[in-house]
């Protein structure tokens, strides 16, 4: 079996959303440079959907890949929608990832997630935080 999927390599070699949102209106990064893998995420949010969402990753190509899934399974969904994809959704939607790189589809879900938190944050908008990751505390960012 090859260590990678078909999906996994498209997404590498084609990744989907690369760039910047100018003015986004949530911006999450995540990661750590000691282990090679940053994701800065934008968001452009227009009544309660995510109408645009960009992506920058330093990484892997697990990073790249995961990076690239996750903004097309939040592109033109709701936020809510946003705030329910898991890691674990990300890497069965890539078809796998060897265990070693399933970290990738973790920052994914966590990018996405301070974007949102970002936003909320940016217009006031309460909200829970036990649903955001506590990057300032997370094991795998410290290393």
């Amino acid at each position: 079996m090859a260590l990678y999927s078909e999906v996994v390599m498209d997404h590498f070699m084609h990744p989907r959303n690369v760039g910047v949102i100018e003015n986004a209106d949530g911006v999450g990064e995540v990661g750590n440079a000691k282990c090679g893998d940053i994701m800065k995420i934008y968001l452009k949010i227009e009544n309660d959907i995510i109408v645009d969402v960009k992506f920058e990753t330093f990484g892997c190509g697990s990073a790249i890949a995961s990076s690239s899934m996750a903004t097309e399974m939040i592109k033109g969904k709701s936020i809510a929608d946003a705030m329910a994809l898991t890691n674990k959704a990300v890497a069965e939607a890539l078809e796998g990832l060897p265990a070693h790189k399933l970290h990738c589809s973790v920052l994914a879900e966590e990018a996405i997630k301070s974007a949102l938190k970002d936003y909320y944050e940016k217009n006031g908008i309460p909200y829970d935080k036990s649903q955001f990751p506590d990057c300032a505390n997370c094991a795998h960012c410290h290393e």
